[in-house]
């Protein structure tokens, strides 16, 4: 039987489910709980990589990432990976996937293979919660601006990555995209508002200069990653995690050195982003 636990600062955990056998009922009750929740944390789901591109395909078309390494069987599958001697992970700070993209992805469904024997957790926060802590006055002004977001200064040729000589990361040449969004979204089922900046990838808010933006991103930044908007997620193998790109932040610990750590992502196509209007 379906069970949904809300966790406490953002998410729920999902137990009583088969995700190969997920049938139209199912889908109805885990898209609810989805937009309520911000993310989805399961347990025990051995899927196969079709198995856990049908399960994806459910929800949308695949957003193939274009930096990050494909299974070599199943290119709607990027490789999130760490090997033992490796020092840097991917995803170790707080973002959003491809808000740096005009359309960005509706959500990532990233599935455990490997886990370290310890660390590795992955944390999420609730950017609705993030919002709604934040005063009148500043909510009025950030309702009305836009920002910039960008994949060039993390994924392009003199990106981070790059610099680091990063092989899990491949085409830096197509990273030469901005995209400008509402920095206050509706979410598209719930409606409810959604502070749309992150550290990774938003530069800076739309006619104004990087030096005018950083002084208020940085606030937002350090407000919206408050404990209390935030859940831990420990992994085993099998585990799985299905979050809103809109609505949620995630940041992938790098806290198990000489160990290996291998999940597998497929990410959803979203639609346009629509401004929240009080």
């Amino acid at each position: 039987m379906l069970e949904i636990q809300a966790r406490s600062g953002v998410g729920a955990d999902v137990d009583g489910i088969d995700l190969r056998e997920l049938d139209d009922a199912g889908h109805g009750a885990l898209s609810e709980a989805l937009a309520r929740h911000g993310v989805l944390f399961f347990r025990d789901q051995n899927l196969s990589p079709q198995q856990h591109l049908a399960f994806a395909a459910r929800w949308g078309a695949i957003d193939v990432n274009r930096f990050f390494a494909h299974d070599p069987q199943h290119p709607g599958i990027a490789v999130v990976s760490k090997s033992p001697e490796q020092v840097d992970n991917i995803g170790g700070g707080w973002h959003t996937d491809h808000s740096y993209d005009q359309t960005p992805a509706m959500g990532s469904i990233l599935l455990a293979r490997e886990v370290p024997p310890r660390g590795g957790e992955t944390l999420f926060a609730n950017m609705n919660a993030a919002f709604e802590a934040l005063s009148p006055g500043l909510k009025r002004i950030l309702c009305e601006l836009n920002a910039v977001h960008s994949s060039r200064h993390v994924f392009g040729t003199a990106g981070l990555y790059a610099r680091a000589g990063d092989v899990r990361m491949n085409n830096a040449e197509l990273a030469t995209q901005d995209a400008v969004h509402p920095v206050v979204i509706a979410h598209p089922v719930s409606g409810l508002p959604l502070l749309y900046v992150n550290r990774a990838f938003t530069l800076r808010f739309e006619g104004w200069t990087d030096l005018e933006s950083q002084s208020l991103l940085q606030f937002l930044y350090a407000h919206a990653a408050r404990p209390e908007f935030q859940t831990r997620f420990e992994w085993r193998p099998g585990s799985i995690a299905f979050w809103d790109n809109r609505s949620t932040w995630h940041y992938a610990l790098n806290n198990y050195h000489g160990h290996a750590r291998l999940m597998h992502r497929v990410t959803v196509q979203g639609g346009a982003l629509e401004r929240w209007r009080p």
